[in-house]
Protein backbone atom coordinates (compact mmCIF):
# COMPACT_ATOMS: atom_id res chain seq x y z
CA UNK A 1 0.00 0.00 0.00
CA UNK A 2 1.48 3.35 -1.08
CA UNK A 3 0.24 6.89 -0.54
CA UNK A 4 1.28 10.19 -2.08
CA UNK A 5 0.44 13.68 -0.85
CA UNK A 6 0.22 16.44 -3.47
CA UNK A 7 -0.54 20.15 -3.35
CA UNK A 8 -3.43 21.87 -5.12
CA UNK A 9 -1.39 21.99 -8.34
CA UNK A 10 -0.65 18.26 -8.28
CA UNK A 11 2.97 18.71 -7.17
CA UNK A 12 4.18 15.74 -5.15
CA UNK A 13 5.04 16.62 -1.55
CA UNK A 14 5.57 13.29 0.21
CA UNK A 15 5.08 9.54 -0.06
CA UNK A 16 4.36 6.78 2.39
CA UNK A 17 4.14 3.02 2.33
CA UNK A 18 2.61 0.27 4.46
CA UNK A 19 1.72 -3.41 4.10
CA UNK A 20 -1.33 -3.75 1.86
CA UNK A 21 -4.64 -5.51 2.29
CA UNK A 22 -7.34 -6.72 -0.12
CA UNK A 23 -10.81 -5.33 0.44
CA UNK A 24 -13.52 -7.68 1.66
CA UNK A 25 -17.07 -6.70 2.55
CA UNK A 26 -16.91 -8.87 5.67
CA UNK A 27 -13.68 -7.36 7.00
CA UNK A 28 -13.11 -3.85 5.61
CA UNK A 29 -11.09 -2.73 8.62
CA UNK A 30 -7.95 -4.42 7.31
CA UNK A 31 -8.00 -2.25 4.18
CA UNK A 32 -8.85 0.85 6.23
CA UNK A 33 -5.92 0.10 8.53
CA UNK A 34 -3.58 -0.22 5.54
CA UNK A 35 -4.73 3.14 4.14
CA UNK A 36 -4.32 4.78 7.55
CA UNK A 37 -0.80 3.43 7.99
CA UNK A 38 0.28 4.49 4.49
CA UNK A 39 -1.03 8.02 5.01
CA UNK A 40 0.64 8.14 8.42
CA UNK A 41 3.93 7.15 6.83
CA UNK A 42 3.50 9.88 4.21
CA UNK A 43 2.77 12.41 6.95
CA UNK A 44 5.96 11.39 8.75
CA UNK A 45 7.92 11.80 5.51
CA UNK A 46 6.40 15.26 5.05
CA UNK A 47 7.36 16.21 8.60
CA UNK A 48 10.95 15.10 8.00
CA UNK A 49 11.06 17.00 4.72
CA UNK A 50 9.73 20.10 6.47
CA UNK A 51 12.42 19.92 9.14
CA UNK A 52 15.29 19.35 6.74
CA UNK A 53 14.49 21.19 3.53
CA UNK A 54 11.08 22.58 2.75
CA UNK A 55 9.25 24.84 5.18
CA UNK A 56 6.35 25.13 2.72
CA UNK A 57 5.11 21.77 4.01
CA UNK A 58 3.95 23.42 7.23
CA UNK A 59 0.35 23.38 6.06
CA UNK A 60 0.12 19.55 5.79
CA UNK A 61 -2.06 18.20 8.56
CA UNK A 62 -4.98 15.87 9.03
CA UNK A 63 -7.63 15.87 7.84
CA UNK A 64 -6.36 16.30 4.29
CA UNK A 65 -8.56 18.13 1.80
CA UNK A 66 -9.29 14.98 -0.17
CA UNK A 67 -8.45 11.28 -0.32
CA UNK A 68 -9.00 8.86 -3.19
CA UNK A 69 -8.17 5.34 -2.01
CA UNK A 70 -7.51 2.89 -4.85
CA UNK A 71 -7.73 -0.60 -3.38
CA UNK A 72 -7.58 -4.15 -4.70
CA UNK A 73 -11.01 -5.71 -4.37
CA UNK A 74 -12.91 -2.42 -4.13
CA UNK A 75 -14.58 -2.76 -7.52
CA UNK A 76 -18.04 -3.58 -6.21
CA UNK A 77 -20.24 -0.86 -4.67
CA UNK A 78 -20.72 -2.96 -1.53
CA UNK A 79 -16.97 -3.38 -0.99
CA UNK A 80 -16.24 0.30 -1.61
CA UNK A 81 -19.06 1.33 0.73
CA UNK A 82 -17.78 -0.97 3.48
CA UNK A 83 -14.31 0.56 3.35
CA UNK A 84 -15.77 4.09 3.22
CA UNK A 85 -17.68 3.35 6.41
CA UNK A 86 -14.53 1.99 8.03
CA UNK A 87 -12.44 5.00 6.98
CA UNK A 88 -14.90 7.81 7.73
CA UNK A 89 -14.52 7.81 11.55
CA UNK A 90 -10.73 8.15 11.17
CA UNK A 91 -11.04 11.71 9.78
CA UNK A 92 -8.18 11.31 7.33
CA UNK A 93 -9.71 13.69 4.78
CA UNK A 94 -12.63 16.06 4.32
CA UNK A 95 -13.60 14.36 1.05
CA UNK A 96 -13.23 10.61 0.75
CA UNK A 97 -13.64 8.28 -2.23
CA UNK A 98 -12.86 4.55 -2.45
CA UNK A 99 -12.27 2.90 -5.82
CA UNK A 100 -10.15 0.23 -7.41
CA UNK A 101 -6.38 0.20 -7.70
CA UNK A 102 -6.88 -0.40 -11.44
CA UNK A 103 -8.77 2.88 -11.83
CA UNK A 104 -5.93 4.71 -10.06
CA UNK A 105 -3.31 3.04 -12.26
CA UNK A 106 -5.27 3.93 -15.40
CA UNK A 107 -5.50 7.57 -14.35
CA UNK A 108 -1.72 7.77 -14.17
CA UNK A 109 -1.10 5.82 -17.37
CA UNK A 110 -3.63 7.85 -19.36
CA UNK A 111 -4.43 11.20 -17.71
CA UNK A 112 -6.33 12.19 -20.88
CA UNK A 113 -8.21 8.86 -20.86
CA UNK A 114 -7.03 8.11 -24.37
CA UNK A 115 -5.71 4.55 -24.15
CA UNK A 116 -6.10 1.09 -22.66
CA UNK A 117 -4.36 -0.33 -19.61
CA UNK A 118 -3.92 -4.11 -19.77
CA UNK A 119 -2.97 -5.75 -16.49
CA UNK A 120 -1.87 -9.34 -15.99
CA UNK A 121 -0.52 -10.40 -12.63
CA UNK A 122 -2.27 -12.70 -10.19
CA UNK A 123 -5.48 -11.68 -11.99
CA UNK A 124 -6.16 -9.91 -15.29
CA UNK A 125 -8.18 -6.94 -16.49
CA UNK A 126 -8.30 -4.31 -19.24
CA UNK A 127 -9.42 -0.75 -18.52
CA UNK A 128 -10.33 2.05 -20.91
CA UNK A 129 -12.68 5.00 -21.38
CA UNK A 130 -15.52 5.81 -23.74
CA UNK A 131 -16.03 9.09 -25.59
CA UNK A 132 -17.69 10.65 -22.55
CA UNK A 133 -14.73 9.72 -20.36
CA UNK A 134 -16.66 7.02 -18.53
CA UNK A 135 -14.63 3.94 -17.54
CA UNK A 136 -14.83 0.67 -19.46
CA UNK A 137 -13.85 -2.47 -17.57
CA UNK A 138 -13.29 -5.74 -19.41
CA UNK A 139 -12.37 -8.79 -17.36
CA UNK A 140 -11.26 -8.64 -13.77
CA UNK A 141 -14.08 -10.93 -12.65
CA UNK A 142 -11.99 -13.23 -10.47
CA UNK A 143 -10.63 -16.72 -10.83
CA UNK A 144 -13.98 -18.50 -10.94
CA UNK A 145 -15.48 -16.70 -13.94
CA UNK A 146 -12.60 -14.63 -15.36
CA UNK A 147 -8.92 -13.73 -14.96
CA UNK A 148 -8.11 -15.14 -18.40
CA UNK A 149 -4.39 -15.16 -19.13
CA UNK A 150 -3.49 -14.24 -15.56
CA UNK A 151 -0.87 -15.86 -13.37
CA UNK A 152 -3.59 -17.79 -11.56
CA UNK A 153 -5.12 -18.95 -14.84
CA UNK A 154 -1.77 -20.15 -16.20
CA UNK A 155 -0.78 -21.82 -12.93
CA UNK A 156 -4.12 -23.62 -12.62
CA UNK A 157 -4.00 -24.83 -16.22
CA UNK A 158 -0.47 -26.05 -15.60
CA UNK A 159 -1.73 -28.15 -12.69
CA UNK A 160 -4.58 -29.46 -14.82
CA UNK A 161 -2.00 -30.56 -17.37
CA UNK A 162 -0.16 -32.41 -14.60
CA UNK A 163 -3.35 -34.30 -13.79
CA UNK A 164 -4.29 -35.18 -17.38
CA UNK A 165 -0.73 -36.42 -17.87
CA UNK A 166 -1.01 -38.48 -14.70
CA UNK A 167 -4.23 -40.01 -16.05
CA UNK A 168 -2.64 -40.86 -19.39
CA UNK A 169 -4.97 -38.48 -21.22
CA UNK A 170 -2.07 -36.33 -22.41
CA UNK A 171 1.67 -35.97 -22.12
CA UNK A 172 2.69 -34.41 -18.82
CA UNK A 173 5.42 -32.34 -20.41
CA UNK A 174 8.57 -30.99 -18.83
CA UNK A 175 6.69 -28.60 -16.53
CA UNK A 176 5.10 -31.34 -14.42
CA UNK A 177 8.07 -32.07 -12.21
CA UNK A 178 8.87 -28.42 -11.67
CA UNK A 179 5.28 -27.65 -10.73
CA UNK A 180 5.10 -30.49 -8.22
CA UNK A 181 8.37 -29.42 -6.60
CA UNK A 182 7.20 -25.81 -6.40
CA UNK A 183 4.08 -26.99 -4.56
CA UNK A 184 6.16 -29.16 -2.24
CA UNK A 185 4.52 -32.32 -3.57
CA UNK A 186 6.01 -35.66 -4.45
CA UNK A 187 3.31 -37.02 -6.78
CA UNK A 188 0.41 -35.85 -8.92
CA UNK A 189 -2.19 -37.39 -6.63
CA UNK A 190 -1.39 -34.75 -4.01
CA UNK A 191 -2.31 -31.85 -6.30
CA UNK A 192 -6.04 -31.98 -5.54
CA UNK A 193 -5.66 -31.38 -1.81
CA UNK A 194 -2.98 -28.72 -2.39
CA UNK A 195 -4.98 -26.63 -4.85
CA UNK A 196 -8.11 -26.72 -2.70
CA UNK A 197 -6.31 -24.94 0.15
CA UNK A 198 -3.74 -22.87 -1.77
CA UNK A 199 -3.99 -19.09 -1.80
CA UNK A 200 -4.63 -17.47 -5.15
CA UNK A 201 -1.13 -15.97 -5.15
CA UNK A 202 0.41 -19.42 -4.58
CA UNK A 203 -1.26 -20.79 -7.71
CA UNK A 204 -0.27 -17.67 -9.65
CA UNK A 205 3.34 -18.13 -8.55
CA UNK A 206 3.45 -21.28 -10.72
CA UNK A 207 2.90 -19.33 -13.94
CA UNK A 208 6.59 -18.51 -14.62
CA UNK A 209 7.37 -22.24 -14.53
CA UNK A 210 4.75 -22.94 -17.20
CA UNK A 211 6.04 -20.05 -19.33
CA UNK A 212 9.63 -21.26 -18.91
CA UNK A 213 8.60 -24.75 -20.04
CA UNK A 214 6.93 -23.23 -23.10
CA UNK A 215 10.14 -21.35 -23.87
CA UNK A 216 12.10 -24.61 -23.85
CA UNK A 217 9.79 -26.43 -26.25
CA UNK A 218 7.17 -28.08 -24.03
CA UNK A 219 4.19 -28.38 -26.39
CA UNK A 220 1.59 -28.65 -23.61
CA UNK A 221 2.94 -25.59 -21.83
CA UNK A 222 3.10 -23.72 -25.12
CA UNK A 223 -0.60 -24.38 -25.69
CA UNK A 224 -1.44 -22.99 -22.26
CA UNK A 225 0.67 -19.89 -22.81
CA UNK A 226 -0.79 -19.39 -26.28
CA UNK A 227 -4.32 -19.49 -24.88
CA UNK A 228 -3.30 -17.04 -22.14
CA UNK A 229 -1.93 -14.57 -24.68
CA UNK A 230 -5.09 -14.90 -26.77
CA UNK A 231 -7.22 -14.29 -23.68
CA UNK A 232 -5.32 -11.12 -22.77
CA UNK A 233 -5.56 -9.85 -26.34
CA UNK A 234 -9.31 -10.43 -26.23
CA UNK A 235 -9.57 -8.21 -23.15
CA UNK A 236 -8.23 -5.29 -25.18
CA UNK A 237 -10.52 -6.18 -28.07
CA UNK A 238 -13.39 -6.04 -25.59
CA UNK A 239 -12.54 -2.46 -24.64
CA UNK A 240 -12.47 -1.52 -28.34
CA UNK A 241 -15.77 -3.24 -29.06
CA UNK A 242 -17.45 -1.32 -26.22
CA UNK A 243 -16.40 2.04 -27.60
CA UNK A 244 -13.02 2.51 -25.97
CA UNK A 245 -11.79 5.68 -27.66
CA UNK A 246 -8.09 4.97 -27.25
CA UNK A 247 -8.05 1.24 -27.97
CA UNK A 248 -6.35 1.80 -31.31
CA UNK A 249 -5.39 5.47 -31.19
CA UNK A 250 -3.89 6.18 -27.76
CA UNK A 251 -2.20 2.83 -27.42
CA UNK A 252 -2.08 0.02 -24.89
CA UNK A 253 0.10 0.11 -21.78
CA UNK A 254 1.08 -3.26 -20.28
CA UNK A 255 1.23 -3.53 -16.50
CA UNK A 256 1.32 -6.19 -13.81
CA UNK A 257 3.81 -8.88 -12.89
CA UNK A 258 3.50 -10.85 -16.13
CA UNK A 259 3.68 -7.83 -18.45
CA UNK A 260 5.46 -4.81 -16.95
CA UNK A 261 9.21 -4.18 -17.22
CA UNK A 262 9.85 -7.06 -19.58
CA UNK A 263 7.70 -9.54 -17.66
CA UNK A 264 7.57 -13.16 -18.82
CA UNK A 265 4.58 -12.59 -21.13
CA UNK A 266 5.43 -9.07 -22.27
CA UNK A 267 6.96 -9.84 -25.67
CA UNK A 268 4.31 -12.41 -26.58
CA UNK A 269 1.42 -10.13 -25.65
CA UNK A 270 2.99 -7.12 -27.37
CA UNK A 271 3.37 -9.10 -30.59
CA UNK A 272 -0.20 -10.42 -30.39
CA UNK A 273 -1.65 -6.96 -29.79
CA UNK A 274 0.32 -5.42 -32.62
CA UNK A 275 -0.76 -8.23 -34.95
CA UNK A 276 -4.35 -7.43 -33.97
CA UNK A 277 -3.85 -3.79 -34.96
CA UNK A 278 -3.19 -2.25 -31.54
CA UNK A 279 -0.25 -0.04 -30.64
CA UNK A 280 1.70 -0.97 -27.51
CA UNK A 281 3.31 1.99 -25.75
CA UNK A 282 5.83 1.94 -22.92
CA UNK A 283 5.43 4.28 -19.99
CA UNK A 284 5.77 4.01 -16.21
CA UNK A 285 2.60 3.52 -14.20
CA UNK A 286 2.33 5.15 -10.75
CA UNK A 287 -1.07 4.26 -9.19
CA UNK A 288 -0.65 6.50 -6.10
CA UNK A 289 -0.18 9.53 -8.34
CA UNK A 290 -3.23 8.49 -10.35
CA UNK A 291 -5.23 8.32 -7.11
CA UNK A 292 -3.95 11.78 -6.17
CA UNK A 293 -5.14 13.17 -9.52
CA UNK A 294 -8.56 11.63 -8.93
CA UNK A 295 -8.66 13.22 -5.46
CA UNK A 296 -7.87 16.62 -6.98
CA UNK A 297 -10.54 16.16 -9.63
CA UNK A 298 -13.14 15.30 -7.00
Amino acid sequence: MRAVIVDADGRELARGEAPGAVVTVAAPEAAADAVTRAIGDAMEAAALERLTRDASLDDISLPLDGLWAGLAGAGSPDAARAVMEALSPRHLANRLTVGTDVRAAYEDAFPERDGVLLIAGTGSIAWGSDEAGEPIQVGGWGQLVGDEGSGYWIGLHGLRQVMTGHDGRSESGSAAGALLRACGLSEAGEVVAWVQTAAKRDVAALAPLVIQAADTGDAAAARIVGEAVAGLTDLVRGVASRGGTGARGGGVVLWGGLLADGGPLASRVSSALESAGFKVVERPVDPPMGAARLALRN
